[in-house]
């Protein structure tokens, strides 16, 4: 039987990429973790999020006190870039923030793993196999999003302001430094 609240992605742009060494957030566990972007116009993904979700409710109804709760006073893991963030990057789309304890198996578009820890960062274009649970803790109710794996589609312009050395630097002739 599938696997009702695992999703495979179609593209998405991957945030905040900690996929290759976990991370902690605030203080909390080390985890490896990425923000999913997703356009709004892939209907498809969003389609398949939103039943991995209600599927993720009801199976989770026993954290929730046996009964299942009114969807909006739960905390979901589908959030719009548009209302949630200030940053162009999630204009017109959807995230997801994806975590894991275990790492991903990272793989290119022929399914062989990608090695260069280079190849993969904030702004590549990738396709990500996720899976919702429910959760219950001091008194937070609501949809998590776990971490499964990553392939690279392509390459995309880099997120997180910094720069490249050729982007810094012109070439310099030995010269140069003695006039």
């Amino acid at each position: 039987m599938r696997n009702q609240t695992k999703v495979v992605t179609n593209p998405v742009r991957l945030s905040y990429a900690h996929v290759w060494e976990p991370h902690s957030i605030q203080g909390g566990k080390e985890k490896y973790s990425v923000s999913l972007i997703i356009p709004k116009e892939d209907t498809e993904t969003i389609e398949k999020i939103e039943k991995a979700i209600e599927a993720a409710i009801e199976q989770g109804i026993g954290k929730f006190g046996g009964k299942k709760p009114n969807k909006g006073a739960l905390k979901l893991p589908l959030r719009d870039g548009d209302v949630e963030k200030d940053d162009a990057v999630y204009k017109d789309a959807y995230f997801v923030n994806a975590n894991s304890l275990t790492a991903p198996q990272i793989v290119d578009t022929n399914v062989e793993p990608i090695l260069d820890r280079s190849e993969v960062y904030s702004g590549v274009y990738a396709r990500v196999s996720i899976t919702f649970y429910a959760f219950n803790v001091n008194g937070n109710k609501g949809i998590a999003c776990g971490l499964g794996n990553i392939q690279k589609i392509k390459d995309g312009e880099p997120l997180g302001g910094g720069s490249s050395a050729n982007d810094d630097f012109k070439s310099v002739a030995d010269d140069d430094f003695l006039s």
